[in-house]
């Protein structure tokens, strides 16, 4: 097995390709080692000292280091907790656990907004930042607010403001003109 790394936006946060599916549906996040145990993969690179982070998408690992180690020190104990965890043939996710889903805090006179907002988030902005490492969820809409929850390597991400202000928000009010600002929203 070979898994590739890229680096992503945020310097704290590195992509791992291990060459084959991670997740069949959705992405799962686990911003710290407390909600791992829904994830054998997660525990195992939770248990490599400096692990922060941990996010699964559909075919890439993300992984978030503490400020306290380096690249050079923790990369190789990841790479081979990715390389077991698949060898091992475990799953990814423990049984009975499923993909999160975001439906989303909204007014239902809103929904036919929120249904553009979520195609153009899932079919333009999701592939882009899932490029990166990351993911973002739909998490409502209120008053021509869009609030979104960034992850992965986007959380945390020096340039995650910008992303929000410049990229998806211009692209949101281009199509939507009822979208008056995109604010992020914490876990």
């Amino acid at each position: 097995m070979f898994i590739q790394t890229e680096s992503t936006p945020n310097p704290a946060t590195l992509k791992f390709l291990p060459g084959q599916s991670v997740m069949d549906m959705g992405t799962a996040d686990f911003p710290s080692p407390d909600g791992a145990a829904a994830s054998p993969l997660a525990q195992r690179l939770f248990a490599v000292e400096g692990t922060s982070g941990v996010f699964l998408g559909s075919d890439f690992v993300t992984v978030t280091k503490t400020d306290t180690v380096d690249w050079d020190h923790i990369k190789p104990a990841l790479l081979g907790a990715i390389m077991e965890h698949f060898q091992s043939g475990a799953p990814v996710l423990a049984d009975g656990q499923a993909a999160a889903a975001a439906e989303g805090d909204y007014d239902a006179a809103d929904e036919s907004i929120v249904v553009q907002i979520k195609e153009l988030l899932d079919t333009r902005v999701r592939p882009a930042v899932a490029q990166d490492g990351g993911d973002i969820t739909f998490h409502g809409f209120d008053r021509g607010i869009v609030y979104l929850h960034m992850k992965g390597a986007c959380a945390g991400c020096p340039s995650s403001t910008l992303t929000l202000k410049m990229g998806i928000e211009n692209l949101l009010r281009h199509y939507i003109p009822e979208v008056v600002e995109v604010r992020p929203v914490a876990a």
